[in-house]
């Protein structure tokens, strides 16, 4: 089998909730999308320059690994993480929040030291 499929289990090591956790409600959601939507199995969480306060959080659905990913199996989700976003989101905790206003998956990170208002980028 070639690098970057699932089932290539050599390239990534796994992780736990010391680097990144999530909620009940979040698990929940994320259970519900990947159902709904069968974009992939996973879920792999990036930090990219960008967005107003320097740093931006990317998701996206997944079946692939890549070479240095870290697995974090939580309650019924998997979520990816490469080595460079683990320098950033260790300690993270990730929600979800079904309000109208600010709704939506929402990050908790205790490295962050400014964040914008809506949550989607932040600074160190």
């Amino acid at each position: 089998m070639t690098a970057g499929n699932k089932k290539e289990e050599s390239n990534v090591r796994q992780g736990n909730e010391n680097l990144i956790r999530i909620t009940k409600s979040a698990d929940e959601k994320l259970v519900s999308l990947i159902e709904r939507e069968q974009l992939g199995s996973m879920l792999r969480i990036k930090i990219v320059g960008g967005g107003c306060n320097g740093l931006s959080y990317k998701m996206k659905f997944t079946e692939d690994t890549k070479q240095g990913d870290i697995l974090v199996k939580t309650m019924r989700s998997q979520l990816l993480i490469d080595p460079k976003t683990a320098l950033y989101i260790k300690g993270t905790s990730l929600d979800y929040s079904h309000n109208l206003v600010g709704g939506g998956f929402q990050f908790n990170n205790p490295n962050a030291k400014a964040s914008c208002s809506c949550g989607e980028s932040f600074s160190l």
